[in-house]
């Protein structure tokens, strides 16, 4: 199979990569590197297929069965050509972090919303089955319970919760007019290798590991009773490769990806 992965130099998307070229598919990449070295990715990918001794060598140039396409989805014509023999894509470019979103509203807006439509006319035009979303759990804002359940009516309380969620809508629409079979999966705050650590958007499993790596006191904001459902990157992988192959989903559908328990800030600590 030959897929597309969108943001495949960032943390979530270089880890699909992985797993793809890992079991044998073909892997076409599109990111515009702006918020990762090119460089610095073709080294990761390397490190990742090739044993020690061939590393060095392996580090500057691509595996046979990985292919960059770069420019940014916001681009429609120049990304247009990326999609062209392509099976399936995984949809993970975006600009991230909601204080990112209220920082650059317009910024997130054309790349969260407008580039996620970008992606699926240019998958519809050029026949993919399917695309699966990298959506998240930002979308449901402030509920009055907990656990958060797909069931429960959206709500959210920032510019990037209300951009994943308008691709969700989008993803919708393109299943049910267009014919693209479409899954969205929301994220709860995955952490693993790769993850950033640099800007001013960082998480807090970022700042704690810097801050111990440092050797300093590490900062929690309030009492660190608040709590999230932090999920390990290769579940949310697994969790993309069985999107993409399940034949009982495909018509929009909209799926939790977390660990299923909450844990304190404290704890994290």
């Amino acid at each position: 199979m030959v897929y597309l992965v969108t943001g495949g130099a960032g943390f979530i998307g270089s880890h699909i990569v992985d797993a793809l070229l890992k079991r044998g598919d073909r892997v076409r990449v599109l990111d515009n590197f702006a918020a990762s070295k090119k460089e610095e990715f073709v080294s990761t990918v390397a490190a990742g297929l090739q044993p020690a001794r061939s590393l060095k060598a392996a580090a500057t140039r691509l595996p046979d069965n990985l292919e960059l396409f770069e420019a940014s989805i916001t681009e429609p014509k120049k990304i247009a050509p990326a999609f062209k023999g392509i099976d399936g894509v995984f949809h993970c470019a975006a600009l991230a972090r909601v204080q990112l979103s209220i920082d650059k509203p317009q910024e997130t807006n054309e790349v969260n919303i407008t580039g996620t439509l970008n992606v699926i006319l240019a998958a519809k035009e050029a026949g993919v089955k399917r695309i699966v979303y990298s959506a998240s759990s930002s979308a449901y804002g402030d509920q009055p319970t907990l656990p958060l359940t797909e069931d429960m009516k959206p709500n959210p309380s920032s510019p990037y919760g209300l951009q994943k969620y308008v691709g969700e809508e989008y993803c919708k629409v393109a299943s049910e007019v267009w014919g693209v079979e479409t899954v969205s999966l929301r994220y709860f705050n995955v952490y693993g290798p790769r993850l950033t650590f640099e800007g001013a958007y960082v998480t807090v499993i970022a700042v704690f590991l810097q801050q111990r790596a440092q050797g300093l006191l590490l900062t929690i904001t309030g009492d660190g009773t608040q709590t999230r459902d932090f999920t390990y990157i290769d579940d949310v992988v697994r969790a993309n490769l069985l999107a993409m192959e399940n034949q009982s989903v495909g018509k929009g559908e909209v799926i939790n990806i977390g660990a299923g328990r909450n844990k304190s800030v404290n704890e994290v600590a």
